[in-house]
């Protein structure tokens, strides 16, 4: 990232613009903000950081940043090392300053008028709040929220890849990417083959310590995330009234749509009993196309990521067109989770409507005026 936007420094430019007065010339300005809050979560502890910070300091703001509260040894390491950066080019050390605590600090930098831009990471709940009090003092806000991303698999998709790629969003970094897949959708003449072939991977998880090699599923980063886990399965099967089948993907509740009749059997669904906050991947399929999950479980109908398994070129350029995803990220034959900085990475609705890293993002980091003159 740091790569990416030295590189982009040099390209920070404006449009010269044709004056409808005689003798006039305009011309499109860019400075920048000045000062840039970032507040991130703790799945991605210093890449969030590195998406925000690097634009706004290459565009000539300072940056206050808050990390996780569950992260604060990331938040000094990084720091750290900013620190000696700064220190080796003869540069102030305030243009970075960091802070470890709660969401008291959090609040104040919402609510500085001093912060021009707050760039937000987390839940949908708490960022509708930052964005409310930045709004009030009218500040700029970028939120990145949380999301709900789907994977629709049809009748004519390379069956086998598609599998794989749903066993990696769905369960990878244990569920706990904004990416990760929480919804499966599949064509019924697919349904039996698709869902045979991911009990079978299910079941040849390795659960454990992920610094071990062979290992794909992890612990959840704290006891909350692993009792939310648990009570959203339970909200999941009081909600099935009808003859209904679960399905689920990842390790926070999510659901499948299938059409079809009979009720088929899930897997995992459980804690694990041991040192450390582990849960079994799950698989569950209902009827519903809609589900209420706990606040908690961050599931509502949100949007960020969404991919599509196909190979009919009018079903693929229909998904990436005005009539198919409204997602900010619109993959073909690849997973939800995963994104590359020379892409803007962002959602849309209840998952913000920011935009970070790639393409024109540095944009936000910067103030436009229009100036005109002779």
């Amino acid at each position: 990232m740091c790569d990416f936007a030295v590189g982009l420094s040099r390209q920070l430019n404006g449009s010269i613009i044709p004056s409808e007065r005689p003798d006039h010339a305009m011309l499109e300005v860019w400075n920048p903000l000045g000062i840039v809050g970032v507040i991130t979560a703790f799945n991605f502890p210093s890449a969030v950081l590195g998406w925000n910070a690097c634009l706004a300091l290459v565009c000539g703001n300072c940056v206050v940043w808050k990390g996780a509260p569950t992260t604060p040894l990331i938040t000094i390491a990084l720091t750290k090392i900013i620190a000696g950066v700064l220190e080796k080019n003869n540069l102030p050390g305030s243009i970075f300053t960091s802070l470890c605590g709660g969401a008291e600090i959090g609040q104040a930098i919402a609510k500085d008028t001093r912060i021009s831009l707050v760039s937000f990471t987390g839940s949908s709940k708490v960022g509708l709040m930052v964005q409310h009090t930045v709004n009030q003092r009218f500040g700029k806000c970028l939120l990145e929220l949380s999301g709900n991303n789907a994977i629709i698999v049809m009748d004519d998709a390379d069956i086998k890849l598609a599998v794989r790629s749903v066993l990696f969003a769905a369960v990878g970094t244990a569920g706990q990417r904004c990416t990760t897949c929480r919804r499966l959708l599949l064509h019924e003449s697919i349904y039996d083959k698709v869902l045979e072939q991911l009990l079978d991977l299910y079941k040849q998880v390795k659960i454990g310590d992920p610094l071990e090699d062979g290992t794909l599923l992890g612990p959840l980063h704290t006891k909350s995330s692993k009792d939310s886990f648990v009570k959203g399965i339970e909200v999941i099967k009081s909600q099935t009234k009808t003859p209904a089948r679960f399905i689920g993907i990842g390790l926070e509740p999510v659901f499948c749509l299938a059409l079809r009749q009979e009720v088929k059997s899930c897997t995992g669904g459980s804690a694990i009993e041991s040192e450390g906050n582990f849960v079994q991947p799950t698989i569950m399929s209902t009827y519903l196309v809609e589900l209420c999950f706990p606040e908690s479980c961050f599931c509502k109908l949100l949007v960020l990521s969404s991919s599509i398994f196909t190979q009919r070129p009018e079903a693929i350029f229909r998904w990436i067109g005005p009539s198919g995803s409204d997602c900010g990220i619109v993959n073909v034959n690849i997973p939800t989770n995963g994104a590359e900085i020379g892409g803007a990475f962002g959602g849309e609705k209840a998952t913000g409507g920011g935009r970070e890293a790639g393409s024109d993002s540095w944009k936000q980091y910067m103030r436009r005026a229009t100036w005109a003159g002779f």
